[in-house]
């Protein structure tokens, strides 16, 4: 159906709402987060300075629109779009990523101007050669589900609110009898750029149209209908280029459209935009404005994004005396729900890797699965506080699996990236499963685990061969060796789980492959050319991103990524002392990583760095050989000097998560080394009381009443009333719920945690 007999069939609740917005433009309603509420704790500029890379601006949980501000700055640490270091915006678009080290995005970006305006972004020298704007963050206000700035250069406050798939803007004017809000489909953010480009006038109050593009992820498709609260006195569209020495040119159609939406507006008239956005096309889009918003009250819209965030930062309920602490936690936990993001319309349709639309899924389809990073924590909190979200979750990759043959990577719009190494998915299927979350299909499951593991790229040729990727045929050999023996222990934990026991042993011992890549004799991690011959030189200090054969480290921190066989590296080592011998080396050895490992190896202890996953495991490999004390130190650490409530608050690379999820799960006091055995390992909790309600509405209450800056040892633990003497505990035992409570102290307990009958393992008795 064409939209606009579309729109002929559906403008009821349209012109419903028209003059609800007209009675209501001038009520100045409160819109500030009720008095309690968990937002207020919330501060979203947490992570926009240094190399955090985050989002800004206004969205809901894990909803398909982030719309917020983007700069004209472009480069590595404008990824989101948003760095606050920055002083300029040329619009809001309605789609960002967050905290990721690749640029993409920024779909349908929206500018109010007023004046005779060129229609492109312009240049900083000269700021009459574009439209963009100047502002300051002390005229902007930011907080969950709302963003509101003021234009400098045009006088024009922006305000923004969001549904799950509709961006809402209320753009308050000067008077002016030229005010425009331009429909930019050209301007992306870092590697993306236009591939076609449509917009058309539907009537009076809307428009329609589609932004296709090819960046990060390939081919990227996105539908909108845009519906203003006026009728528009004038449309003009055009085929712009990058400078205003070009003349615009009449046009609909083209690589980089930009519509002119025109209007006379009297001082303060508040003009308002509903954009719905769809990855299948303007009529569902439209469809999702009918379905999410069907009225024109703004301040509703912010106060239902509030009430939408409280309820899921209400999952964890904190207590300390340390109002920065605060901060700093519900800003990690606000951050691990802006993705997985919703990738389908209110109505269930989808657009699939294959391009095929999928009608009236069962689940919600989610895009932006930052695998790599996310697999080591963020989807095992989720298994914690988002049951329902871990079902559409593992839907999602399955559907994927089913039209691309295999299961997701990095996945993003409907596109496989393949970014980074080994097949990430695999730990989180597997984690699902072993959990026991039922609402997905088990069997296809598992053969979507073994399927993508009996691949045959990116070097799974020789590790079905051989067992190890020769250093020469394979960049980030030792890597993606690594990676993949991770995962082939979690294939062989659910064949063992179904009773499949010949493919039980073969992934076994694919499990241990890593055993391949350690060299006695320099104690390390290393590229290997033949069963006979290592990779030289070497130096395991040395870290040139995606040149040798490590991924974003070196070989002092992927020497420790054997999460599945703790047991077994201890044995390569030498033994417990050998271990932890080397393991205490890793935080205080110091050399020359090389110049480009500067911008994604950081939060530096030594060779361990916390600005990057890899390493995120390691400070909690100490309770293995019976000295949790070293982990309480580590930890600590970590936790007061790597995360602030400051704009450079997150030591690097958010992650889409991931950064965060360390946070949380360390704050609490344990975390899941092994992404997928059903364990956490004990740390040192970093607040007196925490309160988690959990998926089955059980309360899980974590107590450390002694807790304080010094008192960071463990002396001993309670669970239910009784003594609990291991140094981890079972997801299956936190799940019902109950009291779990630790007796802190400022110096290290001489037994607890130390006899090896406490030790965590690799696969612990459940």
């Amino acid at each position: 159906m064409h939209l606009k007999a579309f729109l002929k069939r559906h403008s009821l609740l349209l012109l419903l709402g028209f003059p609800l917005a007209c009675s209501q433009i001038n009520q100045q309603q409160s819109n500030s987060p009720q008095a309690g509420s968990l937002t207020q704790l919330v501060d979203p500029y947490i992570g926009t300075s240094f190399h955090g890379h985050v989002f800004m601006g206004a969205n809901v949980p894990f909803g398909a629109v982030q719309l917020g501000p983007t700069n004209m700055s472009q480069g590595w640490d404008w990824c989101s779009g948003y760095h606050y270091s920055d002083s300029t915006i040329v619009g809001f678009a309605h789609t960002h990523l967050s905290g990721t080290g690749i640029g993409d995005l920024g779909d349908i970006l929206v500018m109010p101007t007023t004046g005779d305006v060129q229609l492109v972004r312009g240049s900083i020298k000269n700021p009459n050669s574009g439209y963009y704007s100047l502002f300051s963050h002390e005229e902007e206000k930011t907080r969950p589900g709302y963003y509101a700035v003021r234009l400098k250069r045009y006088n024009i406050q922006a305000e923004l609110t969001t549904t799950q798939r509709v961006g809402f803007h209320q753009y308050t004017f000067p008077k002016a009898d030229q005010a425009s809000i331009i429909i930019d489909l050209k301007e992306g953010i870092g590697w993306d750029s236009p591939t076609e480009t449509f917009i058309e006038q539907v009537n009076d109050t809307t428009l329609a149209g589609y932004r296709f593009s090819k960046g990060w992820a390939n081919d990227q498709r996105v539908y909108f209908t845009a519906v203003f609260s006026k009728p528009i006195q004038k449309f003009e569209s055009f085929q712009v280029h990058d400078t205003a020495a070009t003349s615009p040119k009449p046009a609909s159609k083209g690589t980089r459209i930009k519509g002119v939406a025109r209007f006379k507006t009297k001082p303060g008239e508040k003009v308002k935009l509903k954009v719905g956005l769809s990855p299948v096309s303007t009529q569902n889009a439209l469809a999702n404005i009918q379905a999410e918003l069907p009225h024109w009250d703004f301040n509703r819209v912010v106060r239902e994004a509030d009430a939408s965030w409280n309820q899921e930062l209400q999952k964890i309920r904190v207590e300390t005396t340390d109002s920065a602490q605060l901060r700093t936690f519900y800003t990690a936990l606000y951050h691990t729900m802006i993705a997985p993001s919703i990738f389908n319309d209110h109505n269930g349709d989808y657009r699939g890797t294959d391009k095929k639309v999928y009608p009236k899924a069962s689940f919600t389809n989610l895009t932006t699965f930052s695998l790599w990073d996310t697999y080591r924590a963020t989807h095992p909190l989720y298994t914690l506080l988002q049951a329902n979200r871990v079902n559409d979750m593992v839907n999602s990759m399955l559907a994927i699996y089913q039209q691309q043959g295999k299961l997701p990577v990095w996945h993003l719009m409907g596109n496989e990236t393949n970014t980074m190494v080994g097949y990430p998915a695999l730990p989180v299927v597997a984690d699902a499963i072993m959990k026991g979350f039922d609402g997905f299909d088990k069997n296809l499951a598992y053969e979507a685990m073994k399927a993508t593991a009996m691949g045959n790229e990116f070097g799974l040729t020789w590790v079905k061969k051989q067992g190890f990727i020769p250093a020469e045929e394979e960049v980030e050999s030792v890597a993606k060796g690594l990676e993949y023996a991770i995962s082939d222990w979690c294939v062989a934990l659910v064949a063992k789980h179904l009773g499949k026991e010949e493919d039980y042993r073969y992934f076994s011992q694919r499990g241990k492959n890593y055993q391949h890549y350690f060299d006695k004799e320099t104690r390390f991690m290393r590229g290997r050319v033949s069963l006979t011959k290592w990779r030289t030189p070497f130096d395991p200090f040395k870290s040139e991103h995606r040149k040798d054969d490590y991924a974003e480290g070196n070989a002092w921190q992927y020497t420790w990524l054997v999460p599945q066989d703790v047991e077994g590296l201890v044995a390569l080592m030498g033994g417990e002392k050998a271990f932890a011998l080397k393991l205490d080396s890793l935080f205080v050895a110091e050399g020359d990583m090389g110049a480009e490992a500067s911008n994604d190896i950081t939060g530096l202890i030594g060779q361990y760095a916390h600005g990057n996953e890899p390493s995120h495991h390691i400070t909690y490999l100490y309770p293995y050989v019976g000295q949790p004390w070293k982990t309480a130190q580590k930890v600590r650490h970590i936790l007061q000097h790597m995360y602030t409530d400051k704009p450079d608050g997150i030591i690097g690379n958010e992650d889409v998560g991931q950064m965060s999820s360390w946070y949380i799960f360390s704050t609490l006091g344990f975390y899941p080394v092994n992404p997928a055995n059903g364990a956490y390992v004990f740390g040192s909790p970093a607040v007196k009381q925490a309160t988690l309600t959990l998926p089955s509405g059980k309360v899980l209450e974590i107590s450390a009443p002694k807790n304080s800056p010094q008192n960071i040892y463990i002396q001993g633990i309670t669970f239910n009333g009784k003594p609990y003497t291991k140094s981890y505990i079972l997801h299956k035992d936190l799940i019902n719920g109950g009291k779990l409570e630790f007796e802190m102290g400022s110096t290290p307990h001489p037994t607890w945690g130390v006899a090896k009958q406490a030790w965590p393992q690799s696969v612990p008795a459940q």
